[in-house]
């Protein structure tokens, strides 16, 4: 048996993987955003070591929350993230589908971005807004 009959398959094959997950990666199945209060955050893993948070949405006061878990892989969008904790927040995330092992994440959904978020929407039209309004500017100031 020749060389090139041993090294050429071997050589097609680690590229082919190569070419898979260079396309996993980098191409997102969907993206979106979800707003609510980050519950947890926690950087885990036997080798591969990435942040795994829990965000609780919730759509109507009195209503059951939603879980929505995540994975974070920058290490700045994860401290951002622990400094907005118990705050409202808007979690922008890219799904990745077809990652094999959690050495990615334990998650499909990945955060890209955190934006603190002011106003809760209650109903359509019912907004309760968590900072202070600033008072109107008196027009009968004069004596």
């Amino acid at each position: 048996m020749s060389f090139k009959r041993l090294v050429l398959p071997v050589v097609i094959i680690v590229g082919l993987v190569v070419a898979y997950f260079a396309v996993v990666l980098n191409w997102s199945y969907s993206m979106g955003e979800r707003a609510g209060w980050v519950q947890k955050l926690s950087k885990k893993g036997w080798i591969c070591k990435t942040w795994e948070g829990e965000q609780a949405l919730v759509s109507q006061p009195g209503a059951v929350a939603e879980k929505f878990l995540f994975t974070i892989h920058d290490d700045a969008v994860a401290e951002e993230v622990n400094r907005l904790m118990g705050k409202r927040v808007a979690l922008r995330y890219e799904e990745k589908v077809g990652l094999p092992t959690s050495c990615f994440g334990d998650t499909r959904y990945f955060v890209t971005k955190v934006v603190a978020v002011d106003d809760i929407t209650l109903t359509p039209g019912v907004v309760v807004h968590t900072t202070p309004a600033s008072a109107p500017e008196s027009a009968a100031s004069a004596p």
